[in-house]
C-alpha cells in the first residue's frame, strides 16, 4: 500500500461518502472508489459496510483507520521537524477559534514578526475543534471554554470577567451591577448554542431556574455590538471588549452572578511535534493576551 492511497482512504473514513471525499480530494470519483477497493483488495477484507451508494466504516475500518492516522500523523510531523530544520521561512501554523476578532492583532504581529510563515485560520464550535485536533488538521485551537479530550494540553491566555452590554438609552444603563433575576423578560443578543456566550447566558439562567429571551442569535458574536447598539436587545461580551469599544454608544454593567467569565486557552496535541513555527506563535499569543488583559483592567 502507499501513502496515496492511506491518506484516500483517511478522508473516506471521515467523511463515509465517495462523492465527498473525492470533492474534497480534487480528484475524480471513480479513482477515489478504485483506490478504496486496492486497498481493500490488499488487506484481504473489506473496510466499509455498504449499502447502495452509502458506505459506513466498519469494525476492521476504524481500527485500520486509528493506525492509518497515527502513521500519517507521525509522517507530517517528520515533515515539519524537517521543514525546521531547512528554517524558520519554510514554516506554517494553523489555528481555529470561534470567532477570529479576537486574533487579528494577533496575526497581524505574528505575520509582522515572521512574514515568510504560512499563516491559516479557521472559524470552528468546540466540537469541530477537537475533530480538528484528533485529525491533527491545526496546530492550535483558541478555545473560549473547556476544550477536553485525549492528549490534550492548554494554556491559559486570559481569565476576565464578562460584562452586560446595553445601549446608553436602556432603562439599565445608569446601573453599575445587575442581577441575573432582573434579566429575565430582557431580549439578548448571542449566538447559536455550542458558542461560549451562549453556554454562559443559559448557565447563568439556570441558576434562577429560567431560560434567557432571545431576541437575536447568530454565529458570529463579533456582530453583537452593533445589534445592540442598534437597540435590539443586551448582550453578554468580554471585559477585554470595553477597551475596545470605549467610543460606542454602550454602557457596561457587572453581573452578580459567581463564574460569569471567559477563559480564553490555547489548546494543542500534546503528542505532536510543535514547529519553531507554532512555539513561536504560542509565545507571542501568551505576551500579547497578557498586554491586552492589562489594558482592560485599566478601563474597569
Amino acid at each position: 500500500m502507499d501513502l496515496l492511497s492511506l491518506r484516500y482512504f483517511r478522508v473516506v473514513a471521515r467523511r463515509e461518502h465517495i462523492s465527498r471525499a473525492a470533492e474534497e480530494l480534487r480528484v475524480a470519483q471513480p479513482s477515489v472508489s478504485r483506490t478504496i477497493a486496492r486497498l481493500e483488495a490488499e488487506l484481504g477484507l473489506p473496510l466499509f459496510d455498504r449499502q447502495g451508494r452509502t458506505i459506513r466504516l466498519n469494525r476492521h475500518g476504524a481500527a485500520f483507520l486509528a493506525r492509518v492516522e497515527r502513521a500519517l500523523a507521525e509522517l507530517d510531523d517528520a515533515r515539519r521537524e524537517m521543514a525546521d530544520a531547512a528554517g524558520l521561512d519554510n514554516g506554517s501554523v494553523t489555528i481555529a477559534a470561534e470567532t477570529l476578532l479576537p486574533l487579528t492583532e494577533l496575526l497581524a504581529g505574528f505575520r509582522a514578526a515572521h512574514p515568510a510563515v504560512t499563516v491559516r485560520c479557521f472559524q470552528s464550535t468546540p466540537d469541530l475543534m477537537r475533530e480538528h485536533l484528533r485529525t491533527r488538521e491545526v496546530d492550535f485551537c483558541v478555545a473560549s471554554q473547556p476544550l477536553t479530550g485525549p492528549g490534550l494540553g492548554a494554556v491559559r491566555l486570559l481569565h476576565e470577567e464578562v460584562l452586560l452590554a446595553v445601549p446608553t438609552a436602556h432603562p439599565l444603563a445608569g446601573r453599575e451591577r445587575v442581577t441575573v433575576a432582573e434579566l429575565a423578560d430582557e431580549p439578548f443578543i448571542t449566538t447559536r448554542p455550542g458558542h461560549w456566550q451562549r453556554a454562559l447566558l443559559d448557565r447563568l439562567f439556570a441558576t434562577i431556574d429560567r431560560r434567557p429571551v432571545i431576541g437575536c442569535e447568530g454565529d458570529e458574536p463579533g456582530a453583537t455590538h452593533f445589534l445592540v447598539m442598534a437597540g435590539l436587545g443586551i448582550g453578554l461580551m468580554p471585559s477585554i471588549a470595553r477597551a475596545d469599544l470605549a467610543a460606542a454608544p454602550l454602557a457596561w454593567l457587572r453581573i452578580d452572578a459567581p463564574d460569569c467569565a471567559r477563559i480564553l486557552s490555547l489548546v494543542r496535541r500534546e503528542d505532536g511535534y510543535l514547529s519553531t513555527a507554532a512555539t513561536r506563535f504560542r509565545d507571542l499569543a501568551v505576551t500579547h493576551f497578557a498586554a491586552r488583559a492589562r489594558r482592560a483592567r485599566g478601563m474597569l
